[in-house]
């Protein structure tokens, strides 16, 4: 009987203590606020969870679709037929050459594009001097382009042909490229020990150009069945990590919950303790809500959400408070003091009860050895 007697009362005090910690940690809004935040949430679920490795690198053009045009005669640009950012189709006219030859009027010249493509720069312009060793204008094909990422070294050893990216640049921040790894450097890079990781991404619109600096989410596995919540719910730094979690009752609550985490890729963090699958996370708001005090009480959350009376540690009220708290309300109750907490009463109770068990226990053995 003793025995069970002290387990209920330690159930119990566990229980109020865990009430307790999370009345402190709460953040609790009037529905207006709430709805100022524009708070989104996502659930912690277990998932795929991809382990990648990050790179920055930039964009250049790929081998083999970068063309120049120059004359073989010496001469001067008689016209020149195009501009920066055109486009040009192979066999098109560039620009037309006089020749130094003699004549009336001296012989001219065509110059074709060599490759169809975008004009990049135009060197010449009517009437100026040409040679044979002078580049006129550049063509580039930017249908598809190389994403170079220069990998660090410890991390190039994840690295495999055939892997897929996430490329991010940033003249389109809302827009993700997709490409997988064509080929890997042959040797590092002496200065500062980065191998470089090609990708080749498909560019029908055009929005990558070659010299644009590019972030790299290269993923290199996979693990199954990991606890993950979005990048934008976790708050905190270094090793005080933590999240704003919706409280299972009440209505625009939140809790302050601390978290450990594990791995990290571009869109989501592993969590390896203080969350359960199901829990609802706070992805955007998050750092506001963590910041706000709370602006409705506890009693006042509790009262809403049961829609019966409590005392301001969130316990329900006996029917001799809700009396009393009705009587001081109408002005009938003199003054003195009071009613009891709950919370107190519980530990009054349930110590007093604690103190006969331990006499009677002592009685029986003072019995026993007489």
């Amino acid at each position: 009987m003793k025995e069970f007697l002290i387990y209920l009362l330690t159930a119990s005090l566990a229980v109020a203590a865990e009430d307790s910690g999370r009345f402190q940690n709460m953040v609790r809004l009037k529905e207006a606020e709430a709805a100022l935040l524009k708070l989104e949430t996502a659930e912690a679920e277990e998932t795929a969870f991809e382990e990648t490795v990050f790179a920055l690198g930039e964009i250049e053009v790929l081998p083999g679709k970068r063309a120049v045009v120059s004359s073989r005669i010496a001469g001067r640009a008689f016209s020149v037929l195009v501009t920066p950012d055109q486009e040009i189709a192979e066999g098109d006219e560039v620009a037309w050459i006089e020749s130094r030859q003699p004549g009336d009027p001296p012989p001219t010249v065509m110059l074709p594009a060599p490759m169809a493509g975008t004009v990049a720069t135009v060197k010449i312009a009517p009437g100026q001097p040409v040679g044979p060793d002078d580049v006129l204008a550049e063509i580039v094909n930017l249908e598809v382009v190389e994403a170079a990422a220069q990998v660090p070294q410890h991390l190039a050893g994840a690295l495999r042909v055939g892997q897929s990216a996430r490329i991010r640049v940033a003249a389109c921040p809302d827009k993700v490229f997709e490409a997988t790894l064509a080929h890997l450097a042959t040797e590092a890079d002496a200065g500062d020990g980065t191998l470089e990781a090609a990708f080749h991404v498909a560019n029908p619109d055009k929005l990558l150009r070659p010299g644009m600096r590019a972030e790299f989410t290269i993923v290199t596995g996979k693990r199954e069945g990991v606890l993950a919540v979005p990048r934008a719910a976790v708050l905190g730094d270094g090793g005080r990590r933590f999240v704003m979690v919706k409280d299972y009752e009440l209505e625009h609550a939140f809790l302050r919950t601390g978290i450990e985490t594990g791995a990290m890729n571009d869109g989501f963090v592993e969590v390896v303790g203080g969350l359960f699958p199901g829990d609802e996370v706070v992805t955007r708001g998050a750092w506001n809500l963590a910041s706000a005090t709370s602006s409705v009480s506890l009693r006042e959350a509790m009262d809403a959400a049961h829609g019966h009376p409590h005392n301001e540690d969130g316990s329900e009220m006996t029917k001799e408070q809700i009396e009393a708290a009705e009587k001081k309300e109408d002005g009938r109750e003199g003054g003195g003091g009071g009613v009891w907490n709950p919370l107190a009463v519980f530990f009054a109770g349930t110590s007093g009860m604690l103190l006969v068990v331990l006499a009677a226990v002592s009685l029986r053995r003072k019995g026993g050895l007489q």
